[in-house]
C-alpha cells in the first residue's frame, strides 16, 4: 500500500469510500501521483492539482489548488472566500457527479500541463 492508501484506510466509512473512489480515479491517469503533504493526500502531475481533506462532519472536501483559474462552467466548485483554491464536499460516493467531476479534472490537468504554476511572492513593508 502507498502512503495515500494507508491514510485513506485510517478513516471510517463513508469517508474511506469517498477518498478511495477519488484516489483510484485520479491515480488512474498517466503521470498522476498521490503524496501525503500537509498531512493529507495531494495529487500531482507537474505541480499540485488537488487534495482530499476529510472533514470533522464525516464528509470529504476535494480541493483544486488552482481552482480560481478553472472555468468551472458546471458550478461544481466553490471558492468559499479563498483566492486560489476551489472545492466541493462529498458525503458519500453516490454524491460524486462523475461526468462533471471528470470535466473539472481534465481541465485541471490541462492547466497543470500548459500554464506554469507561479507562486506569488509578498513584499514586506
Amino acid at each position: 500500500m502507498t502512503d495515500c492508501t494507508d491514510f485513506i484506510f485510517g478513516y471510517p466509512s463513508p469517508q474511506r469510500e469517498v477518498m478511495l473512489y477519488l484516489h483510484r480515479l485520479f491515480t488512474g491517469f498517466p503521470g498522476v501521483v498521490g503524496k501525503i503533504t500537509y498531512k493529507i493526500p495531494f495529487y500531482y502531475r507537474k505541480t499540485w492539482v488537488c487534495y482530499l481533506n476529510p472533514t470533522k462532519n464525516g464528509a470529504v472536501e476535494l480541493g483544486f489548488t488552482r481552482g480560481a483559474e478553472l472555468q468551472n462552467e458546471s458550478g461544481l466548485l466553490q471558492a468559499k472566500g479563498r483566492k486560489t483554491v476551489s472545492s466541493v464536499t462529498f458525503a458519500t460516493p453516490a454524491d460524486i457527479p462523475e461526468e462533471t467531476l471528470l470535466q473539472v479534472w481534465h481541465e485541471a490537468l490541462l492547466l497543470d500541463e500548459t500554464v506554469p504554476y507561479s507562486v506569488k511572492k509578498f513584499r514586506k513593508n
